[in-house]
């Protein structure tokens, strides 16, 4: 079976690129009013592509739609079928929100918005360089757009110079995709690597497991004419082939509230508080990774300051004694490869057959490279120092946090994965009675007890940090298909 190259013209550039040089963003939230109109307007739409570019444009556009704004457009059920099941059921499906710790104060029904009758369509995302955006915003949302849509929300960003709201270095830790697709993904790795499969971002291509993962294929007609072909399937065309499932989730961050925790715990020593912050992460603030351990890592990438942050793994710390087991980063990316301690011989194949052999906390951990995701979040709200935090709040404090944006190919095994199975998970790594440090819920879950602790493991003993305040609330949350360039007029095709 051959492999393509990828036509970087059908890939919306919000996967290649992140528009980072673009700091003005605003993410427009639309349910279909007329699906004549918004048909019109979304074949007519200037969506910004992955194609390489001299310099990067002054503004961008990108498209997304949740299985509900698929079937306003009047896809057929058939085509609708064929997506992913998270992407049909949506993030707000009750079962799904109690896997992803969306409960009480976080649960859906509490949400500004995704649930029920505030379940967006249309995503529309739109970047500008400084002074550009409100001029972009006045010329996407004309009178073809107020015949077409209906606003369910606007999510204004901040431009916080790489900085998230309790005060890291933000976005230092991506995946590099494998764009050429030179590696052979299906082969074992006995080490953690940064390049990961293209097929992990990007339908229609292969996986980390050597696969391709499912999406809609459609006969080859008249009206699926314009589709690319299905790799794995030359005779039909490829409804998801250049597209990704990406997850936008609101997140509130409660930064006045982080810094006063830590400070009491710290008996108000300024330093000591810094140290305590640092441990919940993972990272200092200025985002240096704790981890001593520094050695070349596969598909790290960037300037030797970037690669300082990124060339590390957990090896030479199993026990936390360094980085905390349940710090923040060391849940969100164990950073491990597919055999612990890297056995070969014997030992190599009992790690095939899943049998004893390796630590009990690392057999908790499943291989990093099967759930890694394509962050492209924005923050909102004004900055605060760690000096303003710790003073009371005024009555018109405004809100400040993350609106969560990642890509990936398979909801399931990747954003679902982390979040549910790792950041959530009060048993993560065989710890017990907590929840990540940062996005935790503190509830109890059933079964196993609190989830308000954290543990610092150092010179052979534990300290236990107990009765830890949310720090985050999720404000509305969906799942959107971003689909490939051509993909997208397919969907706002006239008949399909």
């Amino acid at each position: 079976m051959s492999r393509d190259a990828v036509d970087l013209d059908d890939v919306q550039g919000l996967v290649r690129f992140g528009h980072g040089p673009l700091p003005e963003a605003v993410f427009v939230l639309v349910r279909v009013k007329s699906a004549e109109a918004a048909r019109s307007w979304l074949r007519s739409a200037p969506v910004t592509t992955a194609a390489t570019r001299p310099s990067p444009p002054a503004t961008a556009l990108q498209i997304a739609f949740t299985a509900q704004g698929v079937e306003a457009l009047g896809v057929p059920a058939s085509v609708r079928a064929a997506f992913s099941s998270e992407f049909r059921e949506g993030m707000a499906d009750a079962n799904r929100a109690r896997r992803l710790g969306d409960v009480a104060w976080n649960a859906p029904a509490q949400w500004d918005w995704g649930y029920e009758t505030t379940v967006p369509h249309v995503l529309v995302m739109l970047f500008a360089k400084p002074g550009q955006l409100g001029a972009l915003v006045d010329r996407t949302c004309g009178d073809a757009w107020r015949q077409a849509f209906d606003e369910v929300r606007r999510l204004g960003t901040s431009d916080l110079d790489a900085v998230e709201p309790f005060g890291f270095r933000d976005g230092v830790s991506q995946p590099t995709v494998d764009w050429e697709q030179r590696r052979d993904p299906s082969s074992s790795r006995h080490h953690y690597s940064n390049e990961v499969a293209l097929g992990e971002f990007l339908l229609g291509y292969r996986n980390e497991y050597g696969k391709y993962t499912d999406r809609p294929l459609v006969d080859a007609e008249a009206s699926s004419a314009g589709l690319p072909d299905a790799e794995d399937a030359p005779d039909k065309k490829d409804v998801g082939r250049n597209g990704s499932y990406l997850v936008l989730r609101q997140l509130r961050q409660d930064v006045r509230g982080f810094w006063q925790h830590v400070t009491r715990e710290a008996g108000g020593d300024e330093k000591a508080a810094d140290a305590l912050a640092a441990r919940l992460v993972g990272r200092t603030r200025a985002g240096d990774p704790l981890s001593h351990e520094r050695r070349a890592i596969a598909g790290v990438l960037g300037d030797p300051e970037e690669r300082r942050r990124n060339e590390f793994t957990f090896d030479n710390d199993r026990a936390g004694a360094v980085c905390p087991v349940g710090a923040h980063i060391r849940r969100a990316n164990p950073r491990n490869g597919d055999y612990v301690d890297h056995p070969t011989g014997v030992a190599r194949l009992f790690a095939d057959l899943g049998l004893p052999g390796s630590a009990f906390q690392d057999d908790l951990v499943s291989a990093v490279r099967f759930h890694r995701i394509l962050r492209r979040g924005r923050e909102y709200g004004p900055s605060l120092t760690v000096a303003e935090a710790l003073q009371p709040a005024p009555t018109d404090d405004p809100e400040r946090g993350l609106h969560f944006v990642c890509l990936n190919a398979n909801i399931s095994r990747q954003f679902e994965f982390i979040q549910g199975a790792w950041l959530m998970s009060s048993t993560f790594a065989g710890l017990t009675g907590e929840g990540d440090p940062l996005l935790g819920h503190r509830q109890e879950i059933a079964g196993a007890g609190g989830t308000d602790a954290f543990t610092i493991q150092r010179d052979g003993l534990r300290k236990r940090v107990s009765g830890l305040p949310p720090f985050v609330t999720v404000r509305g949350g969906a799942y959107f298909f971003l689909p490939g360039v051509r993909a997208l007029r397919f969907l706002a095709g006239p008949s399909i």
